[in-house]
């Protein structure tokens, strides 16, 4: 096991790369989005990516992050977002700064046995695979509040709506409407983890009311936006 920290500025990126062991990207504090082939992943501090050996990712920081990543041999299978404990986060900073963890046994066990445990959340974005769409979805994600209709989209790509709601379904399972609204409540972690107002927060991402925001929040994560914002605040 091998501990790495990382700070980092608002709107710096770390560059696509890979590594031969799993890693486990913790913000803890700040929120970073780590780009994949297959999509993002909206990353609030309190919480970490597993990300397998050999899959090639950017990150992206929103506000200040202080990074803290772990290399491990964890054969993960797949990519997904977990909670940090208040143990695991006084682990993983501990790891961090020791020299070498083959001298630190316990904490390594203690770890091991924290991510074993640890709760995992559904932040996932898909991304298509097919260029125009990508490219399009990519900008949207830039600006969560446009408010286009599948025409709207259509014309955008000089497609028909048709071949719009195609294309969504085929590249990422899902319609337009689905995926947008998906988009927009991973995103808003981002703005809430800030402590900004739950309305101003849903104006941003396109939600004309809170109430409306917070339904499709709870209705796509199982918990109302005030509660994910109240635990995240109380960090550790």
């Amino acid at each position: 096991m091998q501990a790495l920290e990382m700070d980092y500025g608002h709107g710096e990126e770390v560059a696509s790369h890979c590594h031969a062991e799993d890693q486990l990207i913790y913000a803890a504090s700040g929120v970073m989005r780590v780009s994949s082939e297959g999509g993002s992943w909206v990353i609030p501090g309190g919480h970490a990516l597993w990300m397998p050996a050999g899959v090639s990712h950017a990150i992206r920081m929103e506000g200040v992050v202080c990074m803290r990543t772990l290399l491990l041999d964890a054969r993960i299978d797949r990519c997904q977002v977990i909670v940090v404990s208040g143990l695991l986060h006084e682990l993983i900073l501990a790891a961090s700064r020791m020299l070498d963890l083959r001298d630190g046994e316990h904490v390594r066990a203690l770890i091991q046995l924290e991510l074993a445990t640890a709760r995992r959340i559904d932040a996932f974005v898909p991304l298509p695979h097919q260029a125009r769409l990508r490219t399009w979805c990519e900008r949207f994600l830039q600006d969560p509040a446009q408010d286009l209709t599948l025409e709207q989209c259509g014309a955008q790509l000089n497609i028909s709506a048709r071949s719009v709601a195609r294309l969504f379904q085929r590249e990422v399972g899902m319609s337009y409407g689905e995926w947008r609204a998906r988009a927009r409540v991973m995103l808003s972690q981002q703005c809430l983890a800030d402590g900004q107002p739950i309305l101003n927060v849903a104006l941003e991402h396109g939600y004309q009311s809170a109430s409306a925001f917070a339904a499709m929040f709870k209705r796509i994560l199982g918990y109302a936006p005030s509660d994910w914002q109240n635990s995240t605040a109380r960090g550790y």
